[in-house]
């Protein structure tokens, strides 16, 4: 099975689970009308926009492809390690590519990125080694990387508290006078978190260079967008005094337009944007999650037929600015990155028991030190001293 078809197949499985409410519909067509930057149609056709346009080279379209291709491949083992009982969870970023390859491609080497926990396409474009994304869903680590390093958060499992930490960051930035930006990710579901909405307020009021990216995939687990909000998540911004634009979240080029424009745009002092990105969550919420039991299989299948990998692939084809040796060439690369994540993360060493007190505080601290004699004699109570 090739990698762009992972998120292709048909589903056999008919859900038994609650049918979406009657509004679905309604909001569907409601949808339709609303603004919707768009580049690139599901069918791979080119289109043009008065605001938001781009002009890539053929190598660029590739390179953006590959990134797509790449991280689907790396989220798929990932998915597959879980289910073999190699990491204790995964959030699955499948359908959701183009997002995070558009978005992440427009950012600058200077910029800062806070992203929640599915944003594994936009650590790949910050250089973050995927296996380290892996490191704390094995429960080996609280990371694995440096943030500074590639001006990449770690990870935020509290919904929405990472947008108050882009906020401060970037007022911190207008202060220092860098002309840098900063980016925040979080879902439809997190929209609807205090935390958001106190981000949106101070980021309008001090001017910040802040981009808030929302990836609306239409499902917070398992509740659906018609029943977290009665306007359009962009239009939110407009109360809070800054413009708000919806992407197609499954056109990477309109991802990376209107992603560009919005950076460029807090760059020149002009403070924050709202980018809503509606796309579609492909996979289940996490790997505790079964979603056939709250979607609808026919949803689905109307999303695959919009999947971002498939649609720049027939783009390119028709233009020209790939050919077979290419797609093949890439298949045997995205086979190897597999290879190369199994083993890595089979190899990942355990770390020391005692190794949960260290850095919680840099000086110490009494209670620590209780905890961790405490915790030392519990071990030490084991046949051998240690637990099994």
């Amino acid at each position: 099975m090739t990698v762009e078809s992972t998120a292709a197949r048909k589903t056999t499985r008919r859900s038994s689970g609650t049918k979406r409410t009657a509004s679905a519909s309604a909001k569907k067509s409601q949808t339709s009308e609303l603004e919707l930057v768009q580049l690139l149609t599901p069918e791979g056709e080119r289109v043009q926009h008065p605001e938001y346009d781009i002009d890539l080279s053929a190598e660029e379209l590739r390179g953006l492809y590959r990134d797509m291709v790449l991280s689907r491949r790396f989220d798929a083992e990932a998915t597959a390690l879980q289910r073999q009982g190699e990491l204790g969870l995964w959030a699955s970023l499948l359908g959701q590519e183009a997002a995070q390859i558009g978005s992440g491609r427009a950012l600058r080497d200077d910029d800062y990125v806070f992203p929640t926990y599915r944003e594994h396409a936009v650590a790949w474009c910050r250089g973050v080694d995927p296996t380290n994304l892996l490191g704390m869903f094995r429960g080996v680590n609280n990371g694995g990387w440096d943030p500074n390093s590639n001006n990449f958060h770690l990870y935020t499992i509290v919904l929405g508290s990472q947008t108050l930490h882009a906020t401060g960051y970037a007022m911190g930035i207008a202060k220092d006078g860098a002309d840098s930006a900063v980016i925040a990710y979080f879902g439809d579901g997190a929209s609807s978190q205090g935390d958001v909405n106190e981000s949106f307020v101070f980021s309008a009021v001090y001017n910040a260079p802040v981009v808030f990216f929302c990836q609306n995939n239409q499902w917070a687990i398992s509740e659906p967008i018609e029943k977290q909000t009665r306007v359009p998540l962009y239009q939110r911004a407009r109360g809070f005094g800054f413009p708000g634009v919806r992407v197609d979240g499954n056109d990477v080029l309109a991802c990376l337009a209107v992603t560009r424009s919005a950076l460029e745009r807090a760059r020149r002092g002009e403070g924050p944007t709202l980018i809503e990105a509606y796309t579609y969550r492909m996979a289940a919420h996490t790997t505790s999650d079964d979603p056939t039991r709250y979607r609808r299989d026919a949803e689905r299948e109307e999303w695959e037929a919009k999947d971002p990998i498939l649609r720049l692939k027939a783009y390119m084809e028709r233009e020209g600015h790939a050919d077979a040796a290419f797609f093949e060439e890439l298949e045997t690369e995205s086979e190897a990155l597999g290879k190369h994540v199994r083993e890595v993360v089979r190899a990942m060493p355990v770390p020391e028991h005692m190794a949960m007190f260290d850095n919680v505080y840099a000086d110490g601290h009494a209670l620590v030190d209780e905890e961790r004699a405490q915790f030392a004699a519990y071990q030490a109570s084991f046949e051998g001293g240690e637990a099994e």
